[in-house]
């Protein structure tokens, strides 16, 4: 009798990474030095955001995607901190707008230029103030819009409305130590975070409540994080007793035991998950390492299914990803990652090998598209819902990115839902009397975008008549002074 091993079959099992070449990468980036487990990287289908070394403050660099090469050392950065900028997040509903955390203990967000920067940025489009230290870990709400989460060594997490530049949320009693990192679930109604007690918790932000804990979900005193998957499932990495790097994966219900334990081998770096919720893909990067493991995560045992590595050289200080939408399909291209060297930035693309050149339906489902599906209201309110979903079998064409604005409410008609307010302060650039109005729900909505091209007519309107009386008067005042009269 014959055994033959069985593989498993996998649509991802021959995907392959690939650096790009020399001539598409950024050259000359001083990487941050600074000690924190951060990916020191942020991306969109506009922009690549690094984390910088700066003197006398902290600062980021923010280069169009198509600016490759060497980037001059005095390229402009964002530098509006005053201490070393910690980590930084783009806003999933506009490619301009991102949020930053840093050691001077505040979080600040910025409207970046349509075409890059082309001076320092100093100004801020608001200055978030609430925690009483640095601030280590900001990420945006994943469906609406405008909600920013902030979490600090202050073990303290905040939830801010950017667009109001208030406090809605202020969790202090959950987290006896450290937080690592913090991740939203899919519709953004729960986030799951890692701490320094070794406990994974699972906390609805609305109601400020515990909804699980996951109690030493690894027992080595080293960094873990914790990330949600799309069913509802948590999936960790960090450290054995032993020291050695592990991952797992654990279905909140029943919070005793892992669904499934990994470990992988005995290196020191800090274990970074990046999860692509259309595959069920999850590609773990370790700090230091010089590869990309990535798995499989399906509902059969043993649940984790390891595909395969990719290994370079040289080993990665940090790493972004870019969103599905800005990825290649016409190439198969299912991922693509931003390594960090010392003093450069690495393209590396993530790919199924297929012959035909037709559309991949199954690589590539609906996914998340950059419209919010809820404004912050509307969550505050209680409402959730799932990302709206985009098709990737056009080469998707991004609507026209709307500015960032900041509206001050009357604080005598404040009804906010929830407790104390945070102290926030709104720049100039910011304090804006035509901004969004509070009660414009459902903003995908078409009545919205033809109030507002109604409103960008009138302006326009009253501007030309405004020039033409203005030319008026100068050709007047010319002829007084021809006729010498002047």
């Amino acid at each position: 009798m014959s055994f033959r091993k069985v593989v498993r079959q996998s649509k991802f099992r021959h995907v392959f990474g690939q650096p790009v070449k020399n001539d598409q990468c950024y050259e000359d980036i001083r990487v941050s030095r600074v000690t924190w487990d951060s990916t020191f990287c942020a991306v969109n289908p506009k922009f690549l955001a690094v984390i910088v070394e700066a003197s006398g403050g902290g600062a980021f660099l923010v280069l169009p995607l198509s600016k490759t090469g060497r980037i001059d050392k005095a390229y402009p950065t964002v530098c509006g901190h005053t201490g070393p900028v910690l980590d930084i997040d783009w806003c999933p509903h506009n490619d301009e707008v991102i949020a930053s955390g840093s050691e001077d203990c505040t979080v600040m967000v910025w409207q970046i230029p349509e075409n890059g920067l082309t001076s320092p940025l100093t100004e801020p489009v608001v200055v978030l103030e609430g925690h009483t230290k640095r601030v280590g870990i900001v990420t945006w709400h994943p469906t609406a819009r405008n909600v920013l989460l902030s979490a600090g060594c202050d073990n303290v997490v905040l939830i801010w409305n950017v667009g109001t530049a208030e406090e809605l949320y202020r969790l202090d009693t959950l987290h006896p130590d450290l937080i690592y990192n913090v991740s939203w679930n899919r519709n953004g109604s729960l986030f799951c975070s890692a701490c320094k007690d070794k406990s994974v918790r699972i906390i609805d932000p609305r109601r400020g409540t515990l909804v699980a804990e996951l109690e030493k979900a690894h027992e080595g005193a080293r960094p873990m994080r914790a990330i949600f998957l799309a069913d509802g499932k948590v999936f960790t990495t960090g450290f054995s007793r032993m020291s050695e790097r592990q991952l797992a994966l654990w279905d909140p219900e029943n919070p005793e035991e892992p669904m499934a334990l990994q470990e992988l081998d005995s290196s020191n770096g800090a274990l970074l998950p990046f999860y692509d919720p259309d595959t069920g893909v999850v590609y773990v990067c370790g700090k230091g390492d010089s590869s990309i493991r990535y798995f499989e995560i399906t509902d059969e045992p043993p649940y984790i299914h390891f595909l395969n590595t990719f290994t370079s050289k040289e080993p990665q200080r940090g790493m972004g990803s870019m969103p599905k939408r800005g990825l290649e399909v016409s190439k198969c291209e299912i991922a693509r990652f931003y390594k960090l060297h010392e003093r450069k930035c690495e393209p590396i693309v993530m790919t199924v090998p297929r012959k035909s050149d037709l559309f991949q339906d199954d690589l590539y489902p609906d996914t998340a598209g950059p419209e919010a599906a809820l404004e912050a209201e509307e969550w505050v309110s209680g409402r959730d819902a799932d990302p709206i979903l985009i098709s990737l079998r056009e080469a998707y064409v991004p609507s026209k990115q709307r500015d960032l604005k900041v509206s001050r409410r009357n604080v005598l008609s404040d009804t906010r839902p929830t407790a104390a307010p945070g102290s926030a302060r709104s720049t100039s650039a910011a304090t804006t009397a035509d901004a969004t109005p509070s009660g414009s729900l459902a903003g995908a909505g078409e009545a919205g975008k033809l109030e507002e091209v109604i409103r960008e007519l009138w302006a326009l309107r009253a501007l030309v008549k405004e020039q033409g009386e203005r030319i008026g008067r100068l050709e007047e005042q010319l002829g007084r002074m021809e006729n010498g009269d002047a």
